[in-house]
């Protein structure tokens, strides 16, 4: 109650400032009235009567501006709920305004569709060139598969197809996380398969750079949506074997609802940590390995958003990082 009479009283230091002009009118009148009764001597009670009259006219003329100052305010404040402008209840300068605001509206607004439409066009267009371009990757990826003589750059060329597998369903499920329209379906998900799913795609990294995997099965059922949960995974394990030269990495449960993926890697400067979950930012790292789309991080932290979940790092250059995916429920976002 107190909160809704404090915002119905919000009107009255506006309306005083306008009553500026009107106070020094009525003030020089006053002092006009006082120096009439100084030099004509007439008696005090004719200045006085002058003065309460004068008063109470003007404390009505105050409170009749103040009921049309608020009325005023209260059209103002629908004008954002209905389109249909008041012009029958106002002239003058009033009126002038309100067209003003509605032309500008107008303007507003088809600006607004414009350029939703040509948002709208560039992200159908990208769409449709990130699903054909999947088709020669699959192409390419088939060949590697029938192919029969062992080429040198066999492994090479298996990795680099991953990495531009990566980047292209990176592409995409940015484009799905800004859609408003997308939604979740959540789930009791087995950790163990999406973990086991997201370790066989990148099974040829481990094996190409000789990087160890310490992973044993979880027995963990978490509520959340699989799909996405994979996107994410596959997002932080991309991540540990792109700055893992040789090593290991290790997934585990550090408490029942906290999933680890440690590695031994190059790290993170502490000047660069709080950055990492910003859009394109690279930080050193990736500025010296050129790899790095500065996307990864960015799209983890809001995959991790959308399903409730909470994603932290750390990490100490040279020593490797720890990223933890907390799978704690909080407020599920809509996608915005």
């Amino acid at each position: 109650m107190q909160s809704v009479n404090k915002k119905e009283r919000e009107w009255i230091p506006s309306f005083l400032r306008t009553l500026r002009t009107q106070c020094f009118l009525f003030i020089s009148m006053l002092l006009i009235f006082g120096l009439l009764w100084l030099f004509t001597r007439m008696p005090f009670s004719i200045y006085w009567y002058g003065v309460l009259l004068s008063l109470v006219i003007w404390m009505v003329s105050i409170g009749v501006q103040a009921l049309q100052y608020r009325r005023a305010l209260q059209r103002a404040e629908n004008l954002s709920a209905t389109n249909e402008l008041p012009f029958a209840d106002v002239d003058g300068l009033e009126s002038i305004y309100l067209k003003k605001y509605q032309e500008l509206t107008e303007e507003y607004h088809d600006f607004k569709q414009q350029q939703n439409e040509k948002s709208q066009e560039q992200m159908d267009y990208f769409t449709l060139w990130l699903h054909q371009i999947k088709t020669p990757i699959a192409a390419i990826s088939l060949i590697f598969q029938r192919q029969k003589e062992e080429l040198p750059e066999r492994k090479q060329l298996e990795q680099e197809m991953i990495r531009l597998n990566d980047y292209t369903h990176m592409a995409l499920n940015y484009l799905k996380l800004e859609n408003p329209g997308k939604e979740m379906d959540l789930e009791e998900v087995d950790l163990d398969e999406v973990i086991k799913e997201t370790v066989k795609k990148y099974a040829v990294v481990f094996i190409y750079n000789n990087i160890r995997l310490n992973y044993e099965a979880l027995n963990a059922a978490i509520l959340t949506d699989r799909k996405w949960l994979q996107v994410l995974l596959e997002q932080l394990l991309s991540n540990s074997l792109k700055y893992t030269k040789t090593g290991e990495i290790s997934i585990y449960m550090e408490t029942n609802q906290v999933l680890v993926i440690e590695d031994n890697g190059s790290g993170i400067r502490k000047e660069d940590l709080p950055k990492i979950f910003e859009k394109g930012y690279t930080g050193l790292n990736g500025r010296l390995h050129e790899k790095s789309t500065g996307l990864g991080l960015f799209l983890s932290r809001k995959i991790c958003q959308r399903l409730g979940h909470r994603l932290t790092i750390e990490s100490e250059p040279g020593e490797g990082t720890i990223a933890r995916i907390h799978f704690e429920r909080e407020e599920v976002k809509i996608f915005d």
